[in-house]
């Protein structure tokens, strides 16, 4: 009979996971329509520079001058500035999973993700993150970002564990199936339900128990 490996370790995602997403396609046009700016140039020029930025290798005043402020504009940076933060929200039930998870069963908490370094710090700050989490291997300090496999590799490496002792939740399909690749036992994140259902399955026992939804 085969044992069981029990999971000592979680790799977690930030947006769409622990918080919403710091600054996508949704947060980019509630921008566009409060600002009043011309979406597609504004999208073309986010394309081109954020993946920059989130390598850390572009700073957010950088990213907004070559995106936002290429010309004059009727606001100023801070007002802009702190539209984006303020997309930021929690996710209040995956929060309170991950830190009773790892009081009861003695989990590592690693975030692996694709963030600018001052989203990043902030949501870090704002959401006491660091309160639970481990380590981050955020893109920015690490200078790379999925989809490369490098990032787990390094993941895997500051873990110091075995892949097959650690579950990656992910809302992004291939990400979530690259960990796989490595070994890493990986949930694709929908909602709160579903996932409780999935960790259950790898022995982590959420004592809440399942909520299911009724009509």
């Amino acid at each position: 009979m085969k044992r069981n490996i029990p999971i000592t370790t979680l790799f977690l995602d930030i947006g769409g996971v622990l918080l919403t997403n710091g600054w996508d396609r949704h947060a980019r046009k509630r921008a566009a329509a409060k600002f009043k700016l011309e979406w597609d140039e504004m999208e073309d020029r986010h394309r081109l520079n954020f993946a920059t930025c989130e390598e850390g290798k572009l700073t957010l005043e950088e990213y907004l001058s070559r995106t936002v402020f290429y010309e004059e504009r009727p606001f100023t940076r801070d007002q802009f500035r702190k539209f984006m933060f303020a997309q930021s929200q929690p996710y209040s039930e995956m929060i309170e999973l991950v830190v009773k998870f790892k009081l009861k069963y003695g989990l590592k908490i690693a975030v692996v993700s694709n963030e600018a370094r001052e989203l990043n710090a902030y949501r870090i700050r704002k959401f006491k993150l660091d309160g639970f989490v481990d380590f981050f291997i955020s893109s920015c300090f690490v200078h790379v970002r999925k989809p490369d496999v490098d990032i787990f590799r390094l993941a895997l490496d500051i873990a110091q564990v075995p892949a097959e002792q650690i579950v990656y939740i992910e809302n992004t399909l291939m990400f979530a199936q690259i960990a796989e690749d490595l070994g890493i036992k990986s949930i694709l994140h929908t909602n709160y339900q579903s996932t409780c259902v999935k960790l259950a399955s790898f022995g982590l026992q959420n004592d809440k128990g399942i909520i299911h939804e009724t009509n």
